[in-house]
């Protein structure tokens, strides 16, 4: 039993070293991009919301 869990983690250290991290820069960008269409989305679905909201009350008058 031993053996197979050192195995195991031997063989993750392998692959981890094969591993092509990204650079900084590449993970900065990428977060950037996720927090713009993360707003952008947000903004979007606010808009509907704000939209249907109004829908919804000028209907129940």
């Amino acid at each position: 039993m031993a053996t197979k869990v050192s195995i195991f983690f031997r063989e993750c250290l392998a692959e981890l070293k094969k591993v092509v991290w990204p650079s900084r820069e590449d993970v900065v960008s990428s977060v950037k991009i996720v927090i713009v269409s993360t707003l952008i989305l947000a903004v979007l679905l606010g808009l509907l919301d704000a939209g249907f909201t109004a829908a919804f009350r000028a209907v129940m008058k």
